[in-house]
């Protein structure tokens, strides 16, 4: 009862503060916080569970060793048995709906009926394999001893890289964009496949003598990983800084790190065959839960810290103002991101604090980043026609049309004219592109905005051959309908459009 109080309150506090760190009003918490919040409560608790039975602060390795595998067994089971209840269900909620019930569809879309169900079969499955907990030790075994054999493939695999990579270099490498994900998942592989063959640890449990070799070998091969993962997220974090996802991925090394040096101790070591892998577990075990418990409560939130370098850089210089990630800030840093940036927007470097202002009033994330939007501001290319001049409080504000970005380009340059349409004695801007005429108005304040478009249905005039047409000449036909007022509200005409067919013969 007393731990069951403590994880809830834990896992309680590391939601409200995943929550309260979020900006923009979330309300719900991120998904890596589920997934790591649940792999420090799995290891927790079979620190603890084994210990309180053996009335120890720390209990023997193989009451660990049943506890935690026992578990691991029974939770595929049971994710199993919810896979194929819910395979039932909806079976069952097909059968209804094709003779006119959806009452049973309709309620499994409905969360507060769906999730409490789900947790209910699976709670069914682990009390049902608790019951019977003498056939899952015999699924276990088999499990373990098929696993087991996997460890001689990964070994003769990870062993065949290792001795390549002097021989083609490790540029192949890091230019994959995602090399310490792979070496750290190798070193996962290896270490859940020497527990497989190691167990318990007792004399009467060890494996054939091939597996032992192996896992000598295999237990060598995870320190050189480790160290490739540091290798790599030095030279990323050295180049662009950091982000959460390599702060996680630092602290995955950290613990790797610790594997790695205690499984080559046990691999080298004289003595009973690799006694020391047993202590290295529980110190790994107990860290991992503290590295976790670190990163998502505010000792070490990786958004905060990912900020705080980020905008170091900036500072001194180490990345220039036009290509820094100011969205890194705006949305994947939560309120710490918004508070960086409005530092930034007080910053002496004009340049700095404008580009800052812009992505803080920014609602939603760009297709583009800053710097790709910088480029295809340049890029925008007008040519008047006629001799006319394109307004310079229109070209003053081209950063507010995002559609110039992609349709006014060298490639295919937009020609501009200037004219009344409306006959109020102020000018708007025509800008032609292929397909379409954009009509552009200036309001009171002088701000420019789109307020219309042409386009070619049919007739001589290709859509490709607009723009040239339209340097040609242009004039205003007036409006074949009008606009019909009906009580208070302004109703537009939508005319419709006949294109000439050729006479038959």
């Amino acid at each position: 009862m007393v731990w069951s109080l403590i994880a809830g309150a834990v896992l309680a506090l590391l939601a409200w503060h995943d929550i309260a760190r979020q900006a923009d009003g979330a309300r719900e918490a991120t998904f890596p916080l589920f997934v790591f919040a649940a792999a420090a409560l799995f290891i927790a608790h079979h620190l603890i569970v084994p210990a309180d039975r053996e009335r120890r602060l720390a209990a023997s390795y193989p009451a660990y060793f049943d506890a935690a595998w026992m578990a691991g067994v029974q939770g595929v089971l049971s994710v199993g048995f919810a896979g194929a209840f819910w395979l039932l269900l909806l079976l069952g909620a097909s059968l209804f709906k094709i003779i006119g019930l959806s009452f049973l569809s309709d309620l499994l879309q409905e969360s507060w009926f769906s999730l409490p169900l789900t947790s209910l079969a699976f709670a069914t499955a682990v009390h049902l394999t608790d019951v019977r907990d003498g056939l899952i030790r015999g699924v276990r075994t088999v499990a373990l001893m098929l696993l087991s054999w996997l460890l001689l493939v990964i070994t003769v695999l990870v062993g065949g890289f290792l001795l390549a990579l002097p021989f083609t270099g490790l540029d192949g490498l890091w230019q994959t964009g995602s090399a310490t994900a792979l070496v750290l998942s190798a070193a996962a592989a290896l270490i859940v496949l020497i527990n497989t063959a190691y167990q318990d640890g007792r004399p009467d449990h060890r494996p054939p003598v091939v597996l032992r070799y192996g896992v000598r070998v295999a237990s060598a091969l995870i320190a050189p990983l480790v160290g490739l993962a540091f290798w790599g997220l030095a030279l990323r974090i050295g180049q662009h800084g950091l982000t959460p996802d390599r702060i996680i991925a630092t602290a995955c090394a950290v613990i790797g790190a610790v594997y790695g040096l205690g499984y080559l101790f046990a691999a080298v070591r004289p003595g009973p065959w690799m006694k020391p892998l047993e202590r290295t577990n529980v110190a790994a075990a107990v860290l991992s839960v503290a590295v976790i418990l670190a990163l998502f409560s505010p000792l070490a939130d990786p958004a905060r810290l990912s900020a705080k370098d980020q905008v170091a850089r900036l500072e001194r210089g180490a990345v220039a103002a036009k290509d820094f990630d100011y969205d890194f800030l705006r949305f994947d840093s939560g309120k710490a991101g918004l508070a960086a940036l409005d530092r930034l927007i007080q910053s002496p470097d004009a340049e700095i604090a404008e580009l800052a202002r812009a992505a803080r009033v920014r609602v939603d994330r760009e297709a583009y980043s800053i710097q790709d939007r910088n480029e295809r501001l340049a890029g925008i290319r007008i040519q008047p026609v006629d001799g006319q001049t394109t307004p310079p409080s229109f070209t003053a504000q081209l950063g507010r049309q995002d559609a110039l970005m992609y349709t006014c380009n060298s490639e295919a340059p937009c020609r501009l004219r200037t004219l009344d349409l409306d006959g109020d004695g102020r000018v708007e801007v025509l800008l032609a592109a292929p397909g379409s005429i954009m009509a552009f108005a200036q309001d009171a304040g002088g701000q420019w905005s789109q307020t219309g478009s042409y386009s070619v249905m049919c007739g001589k005039v290709s859509p490709n051959d607009l723009p040239k047409a339209f340097a040609e000449a242009v004039t205003v036909a007036p409006a074949s309908l009008p606009d019909l007022v009906v009580g208070d509200q302004t109703l537009k005409a939508q005319p419709q459009i006949r294109c000439a067919t050729a006479s038959p013969g």
